[in-house]
């Protein structure tokens, strides 16, 4: 297998020119002057860096906002084990590439507004019946080292639960028989089975809705972009630029792309987490019309 196992066929990124003009750059606080510096794991279909930009859901839409903002593009490729630490100590600018709002983040990060909603799910074996918490008790579940998750599969009963660095490697796994089945970001997960046929995986969404298993069961979860604590500037003028690609629906086209078109990205859930969290008890999370 490739070193990158689903990056068969990764997509070139689309720079769109807006019409606000470019922001100062002693604005923000950056790691080098003018540059968005990204810490990113290089997984399909959040962030890769291609020879013309950047590809990927994520990556698409932060060289959307760099062009905006008058910024060029740095990434830096990193295991996820590390990026947080990175961007909150102040070495990294942003981090993105399917991360989860969770409100312990917000005590660290500046988080932006949703890039897109999800579920999380299980990946396993064709034919294999996995869509309940109770499916993976006693089972050996291969998860990624930092995700916010862990503290909640730790709690099924009887799990055994192998920690990797990245998803690939949590894949090669569930192919060989290693695991029975992978916890990881949904798109990355989708993206692989998608791009990989003859694999004879699938993706199932958690059927339950158990409030204490909040992280694995919630409906209409945020993907969001983080910054370090001080940035808010960058994270506000961010925000700006995810307010125009929702009330386009760019986002839904850009996802369309990379295996995401249903409105379960774009549509938020019932509840608002971050009402009076992060946000104004008033605020009102966006949506694809």
């Amino acid at each position: 297998m490739h070193e990158r196992i689903w990056l068969k066929a990764a997509a070139a990124a689309v720079i769109i020119g807006l019409a606000l003009s470019p922001a100062a750059a002693e604005d923000y606080k950056l790691v080098e002057p003018g540059k968005l510096t990204i810490a990113t794991t290089a997984e399909m279909p959040g962030i890769v860096p291609t020879e013309s930009g950047l590809a990927g859901y994520d990556g698409e839409i932060l060289a959307i906002i760099a062009e905006k903002l008058g910024l060029k593009l740095n990434p830096v490729k990193m295991e996820w084990s590390g990026v947080i630490a990175s961007v909150q100590a102040g070495r990294m600018d942003v981090l993105g590439g399917n991360v989860a709002w969770t409100a312990e983040r917000t005590k660290i990060l500046a988080l932006t507004d949703p890039t897109q909603y999800f579920a999380n799910g299980i990946t396993h074996k064709q034919g294999e019946a996995m869509s309940h918490l109770a499916d993976l008790e006693g089972k050996r579940v291969a998860t990624i080292t930092g995700f916010s998750f862990i503290p909640e599969l730790q709690k099924i009963k009887d799990i055994q639960l192998s920690f990797y660095d990245t998803s690939d490697a949590a894949l090669r796994d569930l192919l060989a028989g290693r695991v029975d089945a992978v916890l990881a970001d949904p798109p990355v997960m989708g993206y692989a089975i998608a791009q990989n046929p003859d694999w004879k995986l699938e993706f199932t969404p958690f059927a339950d809705n158990n409030p204490d298993y909040p992280m694995l069961t919630g409906k209409g979860r945020q993907f969001v972009l983080g910054l370090n604590a001080d940035n808010k500037k960058l994270r506000d003028d961010m925000n700006a630029v995810l307010a125009e690609l929702w009330s386009s629906c760019k986002l839904k086209e850009i996802g369309t792309k990379y295996g995401m078109s249903d409105n379960v990205w774009f549509q938020p859930g019932a509840d608002n987490p971050r009402a009076g969290v992060d946000r104004p008890a008033d605020w009102k999370q966006p949506h694809c019309q």
